[in-house]
């Protein structure tokens, strides 16, 4: 009875990566000094897998940015405006833009808040492998083994690839990634014999994919490529692993390879226990990684409940092992380090480390008897439950409506504003003084007036420029927020937050999701102190910023002991009340941002209307006692937005600000078609990569968006906020892109 995990967090305890890959990127770091850096996190890694009691530990799940990136480098399929660069200089300008060129595009990691490299893929994409001192799995299984550890390789399996990548620009009409499925499996097929050359027993496909509906043609592609790569006379034993849910067609269709062991994910899958005994098991030749251990959630695991799945899948392969349902990349590192939670939450949780020994757990269960861990399970499940009885009154007495407000109506008494008004998404960059006198504050450096002097003196700074540079309608910056979820669970009741629970979001942006464990209410007003001082700096409309309920649980690890759609209420109710206080302070323009809308789309198209149908309820329970003249804004932001376009128009929002730079302004022809015809701000630049583009790139952008919308429903806006930038870029950008909408508004 072994035991794995699929993945491991890289970021490091103290988040050791960012802070060496930013330092390269400023150039205080040089290659090597970044390199020693990774090595070091790979090293701490294999350790403590090792140390753990983990029987089959995995490789190549250390990335300087993202696991499909590194798939990119090491195929070839490497866009040519990235060919005149080298090394880490190609590398990182694909994934953040260089000096005159785009970056790839970035969207979500199925349903979870991770965002990924989208590949672009033409019919002129040559795939090859580098030479064997090039190739990454190989050299990070050689450093493994010599330090007496032997691993498995992980990588990006070939149908995820391409049906996660994009077309690339330029491409025919029809043309799809998956049509170059042969040629990419041939470069899989000469890997694998390198890696086999190199020593390696075992390699790790990940095909999550399979966890989504696939067509009988894709089906049959899997079946392909596995027969192909499951026929090499040289080889490595393959790991097939799935996971974020139920295979279901897909299952049958793998077991008939010649795959050696299949991974699958019984937390989010619990239908994969029944479709394995309606295919008979995968048979005494292949094994089966059950994945019984959440690697998405912070709870413990009901080591009981794991014990008795495994117990159930007995007979089912030749071999079981135990297994994490997913990567760990998804849950932050060790919640031993967080000595200031509530004892009675801490002890129920369950980060990275400790998933790891539960994993071993199970397995040592299974081998000895539950008898020989008996005094090692500890309570599972969520806290006690915290109820607050009037949340739930409130919320019975509002019952299930959330009407839409008469848009036409709405339109006639909101803000006199010119054709293509400019604005921001709400943050600013967050400079090292205002990281001081935050932390200053936290640590009782500083007392609540200094603090609040501190951050007065930014908004006021922040307004100005915005007046300076011409903006419409302007923001306060948000320099008193960590982030955009954790500022608000830190003010609600029923949200526990860490220290040192970060978790990647994107490269070097990390967030530290808080813990929702119990009913949620809201103890005082939130924003409105911070978001009236504002005001009263301008004569110009300063926008509410608030975080709409699906992100707040998106972005957080949600209590599991009710349903979601139950938890959304909860926080909407809190922020309808913020809403109101908003309002009655005198404030006409409320954003309530929903990024996350898109990300927690369930994976199954048959499970799409219930979610949506909680989700866009949430979010107008929250929004729709407004008055007329009160305009509601929403944004969202990288995520593929086809399979909710008719949601983001029923959420009713008065004007929605999307994504739309890197993905060229694609989404607006679908929102137009699919009826859209509230306003929309498209975002004209991409501030996740350092370039500044100049005005005549972002007129071209808004010219094109005229195409799809009608002048006076376009706003003019960057794709996301700007916390993560400086203001060197910041500023010249936003001024750019005011003089592109001063150039565009004289034509119409």
């Amino acid at each position: 009875m072994n035991t794995t995990v699929l993945g491991y967090p890289r970021i490091g305890g103290r988040r050791e990566l960012k802070k060496a890959t930013e330092a390269y990127w400023a150039g205080r770091l040089d290659a090597a000094g970044l390199e020693r850096a990774a090595e070091g996190l790979r090293r701490q890694t294999w350790d403590t897998l090792a140390e753990a009691g983990v029987g089959l530990i995995p490789s190549n799940t250390f990335s300087l940015y993202d696991q499909m990136l590194d798939m990119s480098v090491l195929v070839d399929a490497v866009p040519g405006r990235f060919r005149h660069l080298e090394g880490l200089d190609a590398y990182f300008a694909m994934a953040r833009g260089a000096e005159g060129v785009a970056p790839l595009e970035m969207t979500k990691w199925f349903d979870t808040n991770y965002h990924y490299i989208v590949p672009e893929i033409g019919p002129d994409t040559g795939f090859r492998v580098p030479a064997p001192t090039d190739a990454k799995p190989i050299a990070e299984y050689r450093e493994a083994a010599g330090l007496g550890i032997e691993t498995r390789p992980v990588l990006v399996g070939p149908l995820s690839y391409l049906l996660l990548s994009k077309p690339a620009p330029g491409s025919p009409t029809g043309f799809r990634p998956l049509d170059l499925l042969d040629p990419l499996v041939e470069v899989y097929a000469e890997l694998l014999e390198r890696l086999a050359g190199a020593g390696t027993q075992w390699v790790q496909l990940d095909e999550p994919v399979l966890a989504a509906d696939r067509s009988n043609a894709e089906l049959a592609a899997l079946r392909r490529a596995y027969d192909r790569l499951g026929s090499l006379p040289s080889r490595p034993r393959l790991l097939v692993a799935t996971y974020f849910g139920e295979i279901r067609d897909a299952l049958p269709v793998l077991a008939a390879t010649k795959v050696e062991a299949i991974g699958l994910d019984f937390v989010a899958g619990p239908g994969n226990r029944q479709a394995l005994g309606a295919i008979g098991g995968l048979g005494p030749a292949k094994t089966l990684v059950a994945g019984v251990v959440d690697g998405r959630n912070v709870w413990r695991t009901d080591l009981n409940a794991a014990m008795g799945t495994c117990a159930s899948l007995l007979g089912l392969s030749g071999e079981l092992v135990v297994g994490t349902s997913c990567s760990l990349l998804h849950v932050p590192l060790d919640v031993e380090e967080e000595t200031g939670l509530d004892p009675r939450l801490a002890g129920r949780l369950a980060f990275a480390r400790q998933k790891v020994d539960e994993v071993v757990l199970v397995g040592r269960a299974l081998r000895e008897g539950r008898e020989a861990v008996a005094d090692r399970i500890p309570a599972a499940g969520v806290a006690e439950e915290f109820v607050n009885a009037r949340v739930r009154a409130r919320l019975d007495a509002l019952g299930d409506g959330a009407p839409r407000r008469d848009y036409a109506e709405r339109r006639a008494a909101q803000l006199d504003l010119p054709l293509l008004p400019t604005t921001t998404i709400g943050s600013f960059p967050q400079t090292d003084e205002v990281r001081r006198a935050r932390a200053d504050h936290r640590a009782g450096r500083i007392d609540a007036a200094a603090y609040q002097a501190a951050m007065r003196a930014e908004i006021d700074r922040v307004i100005a420029l915005q007046e300076d540079i011409g903006l419409d309608v302007l923001v306060h910056g948000e320099p008193e927020r960590n982030d955009m979820v954790q500022y608000f669970a830190e003010r609600l009741d029923g949200y526990a937050h860490t220290v040192h629970g970060w978790v990647q979001s994107y490269g070097t942006r990390y967030v530290r999701p808080p813990i929702l464990f119990g009913d949620v209410a809201r103890p005082e007003p939130m924003t409105v102190a911070w978001t009236t001082y504002a005001q009263s700096q301008t004569t110009k409309p300063v926008k509410g910023m608030l975080t709409g309920p699906v992100t707040m649980l998106a972005w957080s690890f949600v209590r599991t002991d009710q349903p979601l759609a139950d938890t959304a209420r909860q926080v909407a109710l809190a922020l309808r009340d913020e809403v109101h206080d908003l309002e009655q302070a005198g404030i006409r323009v409320i954003q309530v941002d929903e990024p996350a809308l898109r990300e927690l789309l369930p994976l199954r198209r048959a499970d799409h209307a219930a979610y949506l149908d909680w989700a866009v309820g949430a979010f107008r329970l929250a929004t729709c006692g407004a008055a007329a003249s009160t305009q509601i804004h929403t944004h969202m932001c990288y995520s593929e937005f086809g399979d909710v376009i008719d949601a983001i128009g029923a959420l009713d929002a008065d004007v929605t600000s999307v994504e739309a730079a890197r993905s060229r302004m694609e989404l607006l022809t679908d929102l137009d078609d699919a009826g859209y015809r509230q306003s929309i701000g498209p975002g004209v630049y991409d501030i996740h990569s350092p370039r500044v583009p100049d005005a005549e790139e972002m007129e071209q952008a808004l010219r094109h968006a005229l195409d799809a919308v009608d002048a006076d429903r376009l706003w003019v806006n960057p794709d996301c906020g700007l916390k993560t930038r400086g203001y060197a870029e910041v500023e010249p950008a936003l001024r750019n892109m005011v003089t592109a909408a001063r150039r565009v508004r004289a034509t119409l």
